[in-house]
């Protein structure tokens, strides 16, 4: 008569891998974010393009609402222009959409901007993913 004798179990492993709270510690100042900080010539040239880009994009909004805005009046003075219900509704309703649009457009030039900015001077490693917008 053979007793058969139970078999071991099986040997277990363990997997490893790297921690995942030791993430690369980014460095304390990227040179860029230095540069402005100490108020260097490259620190300045990196500011003032940020400040020339939303100039630009104010200077394009007010030149798509001013221009329509200074002329509008004047066409609708000329004799022989429509009167009555298109001048209210040239001069109300109708304006509000290019204002919302040029708006909408100018926030949006003005995030894309800064977001570029922020690109620039923060390291890749600590800077956020893209965010969505509701």
């Amino acid at each position: 008569m053979s007793l058969e004798q139970p078999s071991p179990p099986p040997r277990r492993e363990t997997v490893t891998g790297v921690p995942r709270g030791g993430r690369r510690r980014p460095p304390a100042h990227t040179p860029a974010r230095s540069e402005i900080s100490e108020q260097t010539t490259l620190g300045a040239t990196y500011v003032r393009a940020l400040m020339r880009s939303q100039l630009r994009a104010g200077l394009r909004v007010l030149a798509a609402v001013g221009l329509p805005a200074a002329v509008l009046p004047a066409l609708l003075a000329l004799p022989g222009a429509a009167s009555g219900p298109l001048v209210w509704l040239a001069l109300g309703p109708a304006v509000y959409p290019l204002l919302w649009l040029t708006a909408r457009w100018y926030v949006h030039r003005a995030e894309r901007n800064e977001a570029d900015f922020t690109g620039l001077v923060m390291d890749p490693a600590e800077a956020p993913g893209p965010q969505r917008r509701p």
